[in-house]
Parts: C-alpha cells; structure tokens; sequence
C-alpha cells in the first residue's frame, strides 16, 4: 500500500510542477501563425501540397470497413489523448482562474471556499439530529443522517445564486461527496472485513472525485482531449488500487491472482479504447455476483421472517432492482457512445438491446416464480395439520395439498415457456411459426402416444371429480394404499405393508374410497345362548359412552358405539350385531378398544363368550365319560400286565 501512496505523491506533485509553468498567451500563438504563414517557402510548400493532393491514390475498400474506421478513430483518440498529457496542469490551472475571478468579481469566495462552508453547515445540520435522535445501528440509521447532511446543503445551495463556474463546480463535487458517503454507508452495513472496507472506501472515493472532475471540464473550458487525459490518469490509479488490493487482502493462489490481475489489466485496456459497453459488461462479471449476495443478506435482515412473502419479495426486489439498475446503466453507456463498433452494425446493436431487454424479463419472471411457489409451499405446509379443524375445513386443505402441487409444476413450466417465448422475441426470432410448429408437433405426438394422452386426460378428469386427494386411501381394480402424490400421468399409491404403486389413471378405473368424510364399521360378538340381550344392550350403551369421553378417541366419534341386536343364533351361541361411525381411517384403532373394553364389562357382568363344545352320548350326559374312563384305565392295565420281551 505505501508504493501506491508514494507513486499518487509523486504523480500529483509532477502535475504541480507543471502547472507552476507560465502558461502561453493565446494572442502569442496567433502571431507566430500569422507570421509562419506569411513566409515565402511556407506559402511555397502549401501550394505543393495542393497540387499533389490531386493526386492522391483513392483509399482501399478495406480502409472504409467498420473495422478499419473504428481503428482509426481509437488510435487518433489515444494519440490525442498521449499529446494531451503535458497540457493538463495547464489547462487545469487556467479553468481554476477562470472560475475564481469569476467569483471575485462577483463578490463570492473562491469554490473551494464555498465548498468547505456548505460541508461545514451539512455536518452542523446533522450533528443537531445526532444529538436529539436515537443512535441506530442499522441501515436506515445510517442513511437517515447523510440525508439530513444532503438536504442541509441542498437548501442553502439552491437559495443563493452562485456565480454559473462555480455553481456547476459546487453541484458536481457535492454530488461526489454525498456518493461517497451513501458509499461508505452501505459499507459499513455489509459484512466485510476492515482492510477490504477502507480499500473499496478509497476506490469509491477516487472514482466519485473523477467523476466530478470529467463533469466539469467542458463548463470551465478544459478541452474534450484533456478532459480525457485526466480521466485516463485517475483510470491508472484506479488500476493499481484494485490490483493492490488482489494481492494484499484477497484469499487466492497466485495462479488466480494473476488471472484476476490480468483481467484488471485487460478492462482497463477496453476502456482506453473506448469500448465502454464491453468493459462494464467485463465490471459486472467480476463484482455482480457478490453485490447481488450482500444485498440479499442485507435485505433479509431487514424482514423478521425471511422465509414469508414479504421476506421472499424484499430479497427478491432488491436483487432485481440492482440487476435493473445495472441494466439500465449498461444501456446508457451504450446509447451515450454511438461510435463504438457495436453502435455501427446495426445487428451487434440488436442483440445487445435484445439481450438486456431479455436480462429484465427473466429477472420479472424469476420474481414472479419465486412469490408463487412461496406462497404454493406455505399453504402446503398449513394444510397438512387438519386434526383440529371441522371436517369441511379439513377437506378443503385436503383439496389444496392435492392440486397445489400440480399447479406449482404447471405454472412452473407456463412461466419458462412464456418467458423463453418472449426472450426468443426480443432477440429477433419470429416466434409465430414457433408456435405454429410446436401446435402440429403436439398434435403428432397425441396420434402417436395415445396412451400418454389417455392418462392425462384421466388424470384431468379424477381431479375435476375429486375422486381422491393426497392421504387418502383409495383401492381402485388390484391395486390399493394411500395417496402419496401426483403427476401429469400417475398417481403414487402406498400400500399399508410398505410397497409403493405408481400407477397411470388410465389404468384406475372405478376408485373405491375408503377415506372420505365417514365410515360405519360393524362387527359380531357370540355370547351364550342364556345371556340376557337387554343387559348386553345396555352394557354397550355404557361402553360407548366411555368411549365418546376418552380424551384421545372421543374426538373420532362421529356416532356412538351401539349394539344393533340379535344377528343371528349360531351353533355355539347367539350372535349379537355392533356398530359405530367414525372418522376415516381410525375405525379399526376404535374397534380394538371396543373389543377390549366389551370383554371387560361384559365379563364383570356375568357375560360369557360362546365357546365351541361336543356332547357325547344321549340322555345321559355323564355316563359316557364315565364309559370313556373306564375303558381308558382297562387298556393301561392290559399294557401293565403284558411281559416285557
């Protein structure tokens, strides 16, 4: 850093040094032409010149290409501008001269003067706010105060009439110094590190001081060439700050270093020849990214959720207004050089406002993407909790978990097809037989894949009837399980054993739902033919009204346990009919409970369970186990009694 100091030192002490030199009064110069051209043997040579420029051989055809033209016209310029090098301090000492008797014949001080006062009285205007306001450490904090500083000055600029040089002088630098503050301002907001802070402070300090400068050459009537000259020496220094700055703090290999270095170099040689449009195309690959980064972080500190809509869009809309502004500057410094190469082919010139036009309309297009799939994936994500809600509430967020992924993938492709359509436009393509060609394409490809067309068409008409939606379970022909998802063509089934089907809709057919609003579920219990039927009754009554209490199953009731009646008498005992209405998917969880809490009461009660018995014999129950006894215990003693051989 201390070489490029000294170099800077070293340079402006030079340009000093040379300002110090008397400058040659214009009535001089004007004598000594009249005299050269009284001369005789200089009147002698025009006239030779003259005669010879007849004949003159005419210019090749390659020599009024483009090309050729734009070659000559950067190398006449650097010429022009190499020549105009020593005459800076010169024509810079003369326009302050010219500005300060300006003001001294006026009664004003010099510019510099009033420079310093209207900053003064800025800092004392904001000093005031400072003193009276809540320090705040964020962004708008920071910028409230240049604010105050800008509108201080700004009033006490605009109501007195300054002399014309120095107006525009004051005007310009003003502008610098409040440029360089916001500058500063954003810096300090962004994290950074303090080196690479205080080296892009003085980058974007020089670069506002010769932007200020080059504006008011031509006012104070410095001419075009050296106006440019100065330009190309802030350029230099520019030049080795950035390349400094790649060595000192940058975290690279060398090899990346000297490529960044040899980029730096090659922008720098764009610029010199005039090629503005290429060189800040060259500016925003190298720093757009990390612009883009900060902004977004700076941005989304600013919203308390950066995952809402209003985080998504103020991250968004700062990212596409930077890119917007950085659009719009590129086209400015294209339409404000009209003679550069690409201004003089009229197709380069195209492409290029094609190009940008195309930059804004993905950028609108990403925007808009990005608000709707936000807003897609938080509905999806409040819908999926619906134990709480009425059942009509429930089924409408059902209905959204089912469509919304579908929309999402729909509008997905809309806003690519649409925004490519229009990039096509911009760029010169005839997009009418696009369209006219993709319209017969799609009509080839219905005859020849009638199947694929089938199951969208299927698919079309299963959402337009509600057949099914996402967690539902559904068997439709051999196939059943619940529904995971959907595509254009297919529905994902899981089955309840693991096993996933994906099966096309023109393969469903009829689909039996067995998740939808309600379910009765019905089973049978066999009780001795001596049971008492109006006790069981009641004894269920009780049950299911124990059931209707549980914390944890009384809200999957929509109706009550109930005992039906006799079924049936069976051949061990009578068989009693049961049910109940609950909601989807929870009747056999309930069903088990009820089974257990039947068996209970109905066992405390004296109740028994039918089991399967065998009567053997007629009348007398008891003598044929007696007959079975006995004949058991002769065969053990017939066993007992044979000899062992």
């Amino acid at each position: 850093m201390k070489w490029l100091f000294s170099f800077t030192a070293v340079f402006l002490f030079a340009l000093s040094a040379l300002a110090q030199t008397p400058p040659v009064s214009p009535q001089q110069k004007i004598d000594e032409l009249v005299r050269l051209l009284q001369d005789p043997e200089v009147k002698a040579w025009l006239d030779s010149r003259k005669q010879e420029s007849g004949s003159v051989p005419s210019v090749s055809p390659a020599g009024n290409s483009a090309l050729a033209r734009w070659e000559a016209g950067a190398r006449e310029r650097v010429n022009a501008i190499l020549a105009a090098i020593p005459a800076i301090p010169t024509e810079v000492s003369a326009a302050a001269t010219r500005a300060r008797r300006e003001a001294a014949g006026r009664g004003y001080a010099p510019a510099f003067v009033i420079f310093g006062g209207l900053v003064a009285f800025g800092l004392a205007a904001e000093a005031v706010y400072r003193r009276f306001a809540a320090r705040r450490e964020t962004l708008f904090g920071r910028l409230i105060p240049i604010g105050i500083f800008a509108g201080a000055m700004g009033i006490v600029f605009f109501a007195v009439e300054w002399p014309p040089l120095a107006r525009v002088t004051l005007l310009a630098y003003l502008s610098a110094f409040i440029l360089f503050r916001l500058a500063a301002a954003l810096l300090s907001a962004a994290a950074m590190r303090s080196s690479l802070r205080i080296r892009l402070l003085i980058l974007f300090g020089l670069i506002s001081f010769a932007m200020a400068t080059a504006a008011v050459g031509e006012p104070l009537g410095v001419s075009p060439e050296v106006s440019d000259a100065i330009s190309y020496c802030f350029s230099v220094i520019g030049l080795l700050l950035a390349i400094e700055a790649v060595w000192s703090i940058w975290e690279g290999s060398r090899a990346r270093k000297a490529a960044i270095t040899a980029f730096l170099v090659v922008l720098w040689f764009v610029w010199c020849l005039n090629m503005k449009g290429l060189f800040w195309i060259g500016i925003y690959a190298l720093v757009l990214p990390a612009v883009l980064n900060a902004v977004g972080r700076m941005a989304l500190s600013l919203a308390s959720d950066p995952g809402s809509l209003r985080g998504i869009l103020v991250a968004r809309g700062a990212r596409a207004a930077v890119i917007a502004l950085a659009v719009g500057w590129l086209a400015l410094v294209w339409h404000l050089n009209p003679d550069t190469l690409g201004q003089r082919d009229p197709m380069i010139a195209a492409l290029f406002y094609g190009g940008l036009k195309s930059v804004l309309i993905l950028v609108v297009a990403d925007l808009l993407w990005q608000v709707a799939r936000n807003w897609i994936d938080r509905t999806l994500r409040v819908s999926t909790s619906t134990t709480s809600l009425a059942p009509a509430d429930a089924a409408r967020r059902a209905r959204f978990r089912t469509l919304l992924p579908i929309l999402r993938n729909a509008l997905a492709v809309a806003v690519a097809v649409m925004a490519g359509l229009i990039v096509l436009a911009q760029m010169g393509v005839q997009i009418g037989p696009l369209i006219a060609g993709a319209g017969i394409f799609g009509v080839a490809i219905g005859f020849g894949s009638q199947t694929l067309v089938k199951d969208v068409i299927n698919g079309v008409f299963y959402m337009l009837d509600d057949a099914f939606r996402v967690g539902e379970y559904i068997q439709a022909k051999d196939y059943k399980g619940t529904v995971e998802s959907f595509s254009l063509r297919s529905v994902r089934l899981r089955h309840h054993r693991g096993p996933v089907f994906t099966v096309p809709f023109s393969e469903l057919g009829a689909v039996e739902n067995m998740s939808r609003d309600w379910v009765i579920d019905k089973f049978r219990i066999t009780v001795g033919f001596d049971t008492d039927i109006e006790k069981a009754r009641k004894l269920t009554k009780k049950v299911g009204a124990d059931l209707m209490e549980d914390p944890e199953l009384g809200q999957h009731f929509i109706e009550p346990l109930k005992m039906k009646g006799v079924e049936q008498f069976g051949d061990y005992g009578i068989v009693l009919s049961f049910a109940m209405t609950t909601v989807p998917g929870m009747q056999t969880y309930i069903r088990r409970k009820a089974y257990a809490k039947i068996r209970e009461v109905f066992l405390a009660n004296g109740i028994a369970f039918a089991q399967p018995t065998v009567q053997v014999g007629g009348d007398d129950k008891g003598g044929g186990g007696a007959a079975a006894a006995q004949a058991i215990l002769a065969q053990q003693a017939a066993n007992a009694a044979t000899p062992a051989k």
